[in-house]
């Protein structure tokens, strides 16, 4: 996986998207992510690898600034033409390269993107960055079980896969291990498909 092959990817899954992973079980965990999530008024809030813009329906109406970012012109301008609000600001960006400031927002989302970048460390470590202390950190996506291999089958399946634009075999507790000092974990629980997919919410300490 590297972002030429991702941008090409996801030019082609752009048309579809929606149809896949923003309907069915998928809607329905999206929307269950956001439920209890406690965001407050007048929050800087960044959406790291906004796609197609699944997710920004769960937080119109908050009086909240949103800065979107995504690799792909084609994903993101179909996020754009949902979402054309003066409070969405809407940018073309490497999600493992954050040209923010240090600390710029309260809350930073990212669903759906450690799973997709080339380096899910680096993304990580950036995205920690920009975050202010005492803010939050949502992740939403696939990862392997904590503390086992990959069943025989994934790891064949492993590169097949990724060659579509994600990766089923990596371990969030390997990402998110050197920088363990510096956020708290608020939750950790199952979010779809047998807990594949789980829902994480961190606190930047």
């Amino acid at each position: 996986m590297n972002n030429p092959w991702n941008k090409v990817i996801y030019r082609v899954w752009a048309p579809f998207y929606d149809y896949f992973f923003n309907s069915g079980p998928f809607l329905k965990a999206r929307k269950k992510i956001f439920e209890d999530l406690d965001i407050k008024a007048n929050s800087q809030i960044l959406f790291v690898g906004v796609g197609t813009g699944a997710d920004l329906q769960f937080i119109m109406g908050n009086d909240v600034s949103v800065t979107a970012i995504d690799l792909s012109p084609e994903m993101l301008d179909k996020a754009k033409k949902k979402y054309d609000v003066p409070n969405f600001k809407f940018m073309e960006m490497d999600a493992q390269d954050l040209t923010f400031s240090p600390e710029s927002f309260d809350m930073v989302i990212a669903n759906l993107i450690l799973s997709v970048v080339p380096n899910p460390d680096q993304c990580f470590q950036g995205m920690l960055r920009v975050t202010r202390s005492g803010g939050h950190i949502l992740i939403f996506d696939k990862f392997a079980p904590p503390s086992r291999e990959l069943p025989a089958m994934k790891k064949i399946l492993r590169p097949i896969v990724a060659m579509m634009g994600t990766d089923i075999g990596r371990h969030f507790e390997q990402i998110v291990k050197p920088y363990e000092n510096h956020v708290q974990v608020e939750e950790d629980v199952p979010a779809l498909l047998n807990g594949m997919y789980r829902k994480i919410l961190l606190t930047k300490m």
